[in-house]
């Protein structure tokens, strides 16, 4: 179920909104985890128990990390919370890849046995699951002791598709606090906003892409070196206000829950470099190698060789994170 589709704009959204306005304080965050289970399964019924069981896991694991006495035994409940949920990344997601690599490279005959069927949004869930552990072994914040809170923080739909990325530091405390961002200005804005981002998707990056489609598809055998490059100036449009678009109508739909997710985005298309651009596009997934990959590794305190290799690393890793293919 995507958000520019019929299903949700006139059935699912119209109804979760009016439940949410009715229903008690108390159990909205309740309603809110009904609607993204709900919301999930639409999409991949056939994994929500996975999700649901490395949830329920790693809400264990932490609490079980947070009250232990001894450091290495934090640590080593960090490094096995962390080794699961990214273990269960490089199955489903690069197993397939990295096995048809290596028979390719060793001439072994491959029938892709693995082909392995993708969970919906693995990745960002597995990114969070990681802040989550992380942001509590640092001591940045207390574990979660309701699980239905935690649940939420990582299926929350608006987010659950294509971010933004949330470390669970920055929405912790709205978790528990639910009416601290209930106004109705604020439910305006978010309306506005996902309203904007629909805009975007409908309007512009779905119509773009029907033109790019038609520049570069195979059945056209002749076509000028200006064309290719208005076929290519459009595919980067179209890529901008696709993901563009998806975050705004995340983050409008946030707001109209009583959500601030941050921003994913910041004009990334007016940088004066590339080093501004990666700064400014997909912001939070920029924050998340930052934080949770580069400084772990060293950052730029380092000799100019480590520099080098964090460097090749993040970008490595922020490559495979985008798909596991090569682009030859």
């Amino acid at each position: 179920m995507v958000f520019s589709s019929t299903v949700f704009l006139v059935y699912f959204l119209p109804v979760l909104l009016l439940l949410y306005t009715i229903v008690p304080q108390g159990l909205r965050n309740y309603l809110l985890l009904a609607a993204s289970i709900f919301f999930y399964s639409w999409g991949a019924p056939r994994f929500l128990f996975v999700i649901l069981g490395t949830t329920l896991l790693d809400f264990f694991l932490v609490s079980y990390m947070y009250k232990a006495a001894e450091q290495r035994l934090k640590k080593l409940l960090m490094v096995i919370s962390i080794s699961i949920n990214l273990g269960l990344l490089f199955y489903f997601k690069y197993f397939d890849f990295f096995i048809g690599t290596l028979s390719s490279l060793f001439g072994v005959g491959y029938s892709g046995v693995a082909t392995i069927a993708l969970p919906l949004a693995i990745s960002f869930y597995t990114f969070e699951t990681v802040t989550y552990v992380v942001d509590v072994y640092r001591g940045k914040h207390p574990p979660q002791e309701n699980f239905g809170n935690y649940l939420l923080y990582i299926l929350f739909f608006p987010k659950m598709i294509l971010g933004p990325i949330i470390a669970y530091h920055e929405i912790a405390s709205q978790l528990s606090n639910r009416i601290a961002n209930e106004k109705f200005a604020l439910r305006i804005t978010g309306f506005v906003r996902f309203s904007i981002g629909l805009a975007k998707k409908v309007l512009i990056a779905d119509l773009l892409a029907v033109y790019v489609s038609g520049v570069f598809s195979p059945e056209i055998r002749d076509i000028s070196a200006l064309n290719v490059w208005i076929g290519a100036f459009a595919f980067l449009l179209r890529l901008y206000f696709d993901f563009s678009g998806y975050s705004d109508m995340a983050i409008g739909l946030g707001k109209m829950f009583g959500f601030n997710l941050p921003e994913n985005f910041n004009n990334p298309l007016t940088s004066a470099s590339l080093t501004e651009f990666w700064k400014r596009w997909h912001m939070t997934l920029g924050n998340w190698m930052k934080n949770y990959l580069y400084i772990p590794l060293g950052g730029n305190h380092v000799t100019v060789k480590r520099l080098l290799f964090n460097l090749w690393i993040v970008f490595l890793l922020s490559g495979l994170w985008h798909g596991a293919s090569w682009n030859l």
